[in-house]
């Protein structure tokens, strides 16, 4: 399940075309639950993306720096350690 919320969003339409309208205070949040896949690739010769994708094949990419990447396998390996999730 993909949840997605927009945050003071609005566009025009015109002639098929999609413009910003208003102030550039624009923000989004993007939560999935249910992940059917997820892998991590090379992306440019700096950034490591991040692919979740669930069964109705909604997918979220997420480009992260190495050093990002290293921070979250560290919370990883302390869940592993000392959460009930991983028992």
């Amino acid at each position: 399940m993909l949840a997605l919320t927009l945050e003071d969003f609005m566009v025009e339409l015109n002639e098929g075309s999609i413009k910003n309208v208003g102030p550039t205070n624009k923000s989004a949040t993007v939560k999935m639950f249910d992940v059917e896949s997820a892998e991590a690739r090379e992306f440019g010769d700096k950034r490591v993306k991040l692919v979740f994708e669930d069964k109705d094949g909604s997918e979220v990419q997420v480009s992260l720096f190495p050093e990002d990447v290293k921070k979250i396998a560290d919370d990883i390996e302390t869940l592993e350690a000392e959460s009930p999730v991983f028992d």
